[in-house]
């Protein structure tokens, strides 16, 4: 599920794009916040750090993802394979073929399933009351977002079509051997993998704003400077 997170550890100012799991039983499993935001989006939204880049366990697979475009950054893909993701969540604003070509890439390179969700959002879903409407998005323009939500298996095809210009609910039936029977042709973090040649440091450490170290105790007679 993807949510714009308030930050409620430090000054409370800031805003994350995060993806947040859930197991079955609604409890929260982990959180990832968007490690770089695109263009404009870094005037409303911070960074996330290392701390938050995870794959959960779950009682249907190993499940983890990136926001967005950071499905563009080849390192963070590569940390998210090498810890075994089988179900990969791609929840985005990007929508038409480039994007669909992204997912079928993840899912090929990865050799998971990966999960493309994307929000539809029509003209009219926009309330006529805000000015920039009529200006911005005349009667011609019907969709703004045309979503193109998909499910690719690991061999990079369509378990679900994008649905385009619609919305719905999209279901896939996957079958657990075609998460493992796959990487024995290709596992670009382990067999396929050359740790000889090449090398990766994921820092994983949280990175506070602040960082507090209580002060030692005074010694008996030590002058006191205020």
């Amino acid at each position: 599920m993807g949510v714009i997170e308030r930050d409620s550890t430090y000054s409370g100012g800031t805003l994350f794009c995060t993806l947040l799991y859930f197991g079955p039983d609604g409890a929260l499993l982990g959180k990832h916040r968007k490690l770089k935001p695109t263009a404009a989006e870094r005037l409303i939204w911070g960074e996330g750090d290392g701390s938050t880049l995870t794959v959960v366990d779950t009682p249907f697979g190993r499940v983890g993802g990136l926001i967005c475009w950071e499905n563009y950054m080849p390192l963070a893909r590569y940390a998210l394979f090498a810890w075994g993701v089988e179900l990969y969540a791609a929840p985005t604003w990007d929508h038409g073929e480039p994007w669909t070509s992204t997912l079928r890439h993840v899912a090929k390179e990865g050799r998971c399933v990966v999960i493309g969700c994307c929000s539809p959002m029509h003209r009219d879903d926009l309330p006529d009351r805000l000015s920039f409407k009529q200006e911005f998005l005349p009667p011609g323009i019907e969709w703004i977002n045309t979503g193109d939500s998909a499910i690719v298996d690991p061999d990079g095809k369509f378990l679900v079509e994008p649905v385009h210009e619609r919305e719905e609910i999209l279901l896939a039936e996957i079958d657990p051997a075609t998460l493992r029977g796959p990487r024995y042709q290709l596992d670009v973090a382990g067999h396929y993998a050359r740790p000889d040649v090449f090398d990766l440091t994921v820092y994983r450490r949280p990175r506070p704003m602040v960082r507090v170290e209580d002060e030692p105790p005074e010694e008996p007679g030590e002058p006191r400077f205020v």
